[in-house]
């Protein structure tokens, strides 16, 4: 079966930095999109980042932009996400996904995204 594994979150001051990195196994990994999620405590599960199969094509939301890198190497079946200068704003859940949505939709249908990891933790102090 798939599984998709987070890992990198943790504890880290204001203007810090962290690599998330994303596993999956039991799928052919370049065959899909994938894209970064967030959820906060009390508030709904947010797009963050998007990068195609291929990793030519990549979308961040406003709110990270300049800030978080985020890459694949299919080689490796693995997704990284960069996140510098964290704010504590940043502070949330941290999810990988996969799926076939596309760039026109990554944000639109999260429906799209048919595997989803159990995320990682990421927590910015001020």
């Amino acid at each position: 079966q798939v599984q998709v594994v987070e890992s990198g979150g943790g504890l880290v001051q204001a203007g810090g930095s962290l690599r998330l990195s994303c596993t999956i196994s039991g799928l052919i990994f370049y065959y899909y999109d994938m894209a970064w999620f967030r959820q906060a405590p009390g508030k709904e599960r947010e797009g963050v980042s998007y990068i195609n199969w291929s990793g030519s094509t990549t979308d961040y939301r406003d709110f990270v932009k300049g800030r978080f890198t985020i890459s694949r190497d299919n080689a490796k079946n693995t997704l990284y996400l960069q996140m510098n200068s964290l704010q504590p704003e940043d502070t949330a859940m941290y999810y990988c996904a996969a799926g076939n949505s596309g760039l026109k939709y990554w944000l639109l249908r999260q429906s799209d995204f048919r595997y989803w990891g159990q995320g990682t933790q990421v927590t910015v102090s001020s």
